[in-house]
């Protein structure tokens, strides 16, 4: 495909940068919205109101993410990253079970979300096509209708000026509530959307903790067992010798004003976790911050790729097209498979940018569609979730279970298992007869 002249990203997070990392190698200049200031540092942003809880780079998102940024792990650990084994330095409590813990064969990075969008920024800033404008929000898209395309944005500043910018591509990158979906619906044009209400609260404080030669741990989860326990948590080792600590209540479960009301709310929600051992950690520590609170009510998959007539120079990437349950910690990683495939349409394919688009929707719906499966399967274990049921949710939430509950002491399940929740193998490895054989060994042999 030739150099086109001029891209548009709406919105600056991480999957804009994603974004603007893959066009800046196939258009002559890059330029990126964002509505928030310029950041000074690695820290939580105003736009990014889930940045302040703990996030979770997938194996497939971290090799993808080096892959666009080259030495960029590196540097997550040269500033305070933390590096542990996967398998040996995370305690894992799911349903009713310790996962089995060893020495295996991947790593994880332990870090906040700021310390790694902070990063990346640093890699934006040295791509000599790309620029940031920041302070301004694209409220409108510049369309002719005749000939269904998008040709540009516009935008305002905060004084209330608005600018004209035209571009060959735009790429909306602004998140769940973004431009598209309203301009969409301004239309009167359909875009087909699976959800599901699943009334999550996110709470959470960071604590320095006292000194513990017996912690063998760098990361803990206590995963609820549903449908009866709601509350899951999770405390883990991040940069700057600091311990994040997130709580997530399902079904609107967790009386945020009555944690908020004073400092004892946050140990008080601790001790309804499923085990007391970060209670036990944090009761005595050191809190760091204040207490902060997310809400995700539904998660919604927008499938841009079944919308007839999809306008030319548009395309849609990251939460716009699916905001995904974070408490399983694949919203990031989606975003770098996505990218992926974008930068591999742009090297491969001859097609027209309208073309292109409507390709990347039906890739992008692909990557989406297996990890929505795996999600909504353990979500749809609350009968309070509301949403379209998948065929044969009851067979799999049955076998995942005894996946679940096998990888408490089967090194080969456990590391199946891994490698499907990180995205590094397909939901089919689960089949493999092997693990089918020790399912049903495990459930019909006394």
């Amino acid at each position: 495909m030739s150099r086109k002249e001029k891209a548009v990203i709406i919105g600056g997070g991480i999957s804009g940068k994603l974004a603007a990392r893959v066009l800046s190698d196939f258009f002559q200049e890059v330029l990126i919205i964002e509505r928030d200031q310029k950041p000074e540092g690695p820290l939580p942003r105003k736009g990014v109101p889930q940045g302040e809880h703990i996030h979770a780079l997938l194996h497939a998102g971290e090799s993808g993410l080096e892959s666009l940024f080259p030495g960029i792990t590196e540097k997550f650990y040269s500033s305070g990253a933390i590096k542990i084994n996967s398998t040996k330095d995370l305690a894992w409590f799911h349903h009713g079970v310790w996962k089995l813990r060893f020495d295996g064969e991947y790593s994880t990075i332990l870090q906040t979300r700021p310390h790694l969008e902070w990063h990346i920024e640093q890699y934006i800033k040295r791509i000599p096509n790309v620029t940031v404008q920041y302070n301004q929000s694209v409220q409108n898209f510049l369309y002719k209708e005749k000939e269904n395309i998008i040709v540009g944005v516009e935008v305002v500043d905060r004084s209330g000026d608005t600018e004209n910018i035209l571009a060959e591509l735009v790429v909306d990158a602004s998140g769940v509530s973004g431009i598209t979906s309203k301009w969409f619906e301004k239309l009167g044009i359909h875009i087909p959307e699976t959800k599901a209400k699943i009334g999550l609260s996110y709470i959470s404080r960071t604590f320095q903790l006292a000194n513990n030669h017996d912690r063998d741990w760098a990361i803990k989860i206590l995963y609820p067992n549903p449908p009866v326990e709601k509350i899951g948590g999770t405390i883990s080792k991040v940069e700057g010798n600091r311990f994040l600590v997130t709580i997530n209540g399902y079904h609107n479960v967790i009386d945020e004003k009555e944690i908020l009301k004073n400092n004892t709310g946050f140990l008080e929600l601790a001790k309804k976790l499923p085990k007391l051992d970060i209670y036990e950690e944090i009761k005595d520590a050191v809190p760091l911050s204040s207490t902060s609170i997310y809400r995700v009510p539904q998660i919604v998959w927008r499938q841009y790729q079944q919308v007839k007539h999809f306008p030319e120079g548009l395309l849609v990437i990251g939460d716009t097209l699916c905001r995904i349950n974070p408490v399983f910690g694949q919203g990031m990683s989606i975003s770098v498979l996505e990218a992926l495939a974008l930068q591999r349409l742009f090297k491969n394919s001859d097609h027209s940018i309208k073309k292109l688009a409507t390709t990347f929707h039906r890739q992008a719906a692909r990557i989406i569609s297996p990890i929505w499966n795996m999600v909504i399967t353990e979500d749809f274990r609350y009968p309070e979730t509301k949403g379209k049921k998948p065929l044969g949710l009851f067979i799999q939430q049955w076998y995942a279970k005894k996946i679940f509950l096998i990888s408490s002491q089967n090194q080969y399940v456990y590391n199946s298992l891994y490698k499907v929740m990180n995205l590094i193998h397909p939901m089919t490895t689960l089949m493999h007869p092997r693990i089918l054989k020790t399912v049903l060994k495990q459930t019909f042999v006394k």
